[in-house]
């Protein structure tokens, strides 16, 4: 992949949530099918099913889009945690394999969680895709996606609190 076909997407947020609760949150599959709706909904492949906390390791899953209306393939979920010092990061290497979505070459998802003022949490997203020369209108849709994803993390996350 060379460097002029990636393209980034990146939120930053500061979201009204403890750092430990939002780090729960982003290690729930039931917090990526709430933000991800209705625009996608991921069903697992695996027989058993997805863990109700996501673990290191590779995750198949069915695609839908669009209020489950349009098949998109599948998709490989391949989570891995990092730390350093205060900042968790969540990370998935995987990306799309089959279907619409497979025009995607190149997939880098990020998020970190660190400690913000008054309790509250530094959220970054950060997505790195390619698609040969569809990068720029798959980069389109994507950020539209994040921008979602952006209003509904904000919106979920005082309900979080909790979750500590």
């Amino acid at each position: 992949m060379s460097q002029t076909e990636d393209m980034r997407v990146q939120l930053k947020l500061v979201l009204d949530a403890h750092p430990d609760a939002v780090w729960a949150a982003l290690r729930s599959p039931a917090v990526l099918a709430e933000v991800a709706r209705p625009f996608f909904s991921f069903e697992p492949l695996s027989p058993r099913g997805l863990p109700k906390t996501w673990t290191e390791g590779p995750h198949p899953m069915r695609a839908r889009a669009l209020f489950d209306l349009v098949p998109a393939g599948e998709q490989v979920i391949d989570i891995r945690f990092h730390e350093h010092g205060d900042v968790r990061i969540v990370e998935d290497a995987g990306g799309p394999v089959s279907g619409p979505l497979a025009v995607i070459t190149g997939w880098r998802h990020r998020m970190a969680v660190s400690p913000a003022a008054a309790g509250r949490t530094l959220y970054r997203d950060r997505l790195d895709i390619s698609a040969g020369l569809l990068t720029p209108l798959v980069w389109i849709g994507t950020w539209a996606f994040w921008q979602w994803r952006a209003f509904q993390l904000t919106r979920l996350a005082p309900g979080w609190r909790d979750a500590r």
